[in-house]
């Protein structure tokens, strides 16, 4: 099951710094990050991408994004 990193209502570099977080110190694979404005969704996708995780999936969520990760 993928660990989810809930980044909804935090601004920037918030959520990036939650999304490094957990790929460092997380023992899944996949995670699943929840952000609320293009530019988290764009800056996350980016910073994980940065360090070798692949973008799976990105879908509206609410109000806001989900966005799938896979690390390695």
């Amino acid at each position: 099951m993928a660990k989810t990193v809930d980044a909804r209502g935090l601004s920037c570099p918030q959520p990036v710094i939650l999304t490094l977080d957990e790929i460092k110190t997380g023992s899944d694979n996949e995670m699943i990050v929840l952000v609320d404005t293009d530019t988290s969704k764009e800056n996350v996708m980016r910073a994980a991408e940065s360090q070798g995780c692949r973008v799976d999936d990105v879908s509206p969520d609410g109000e806001g994004y989900r966005i799938a990760l896979t690390k390695g």
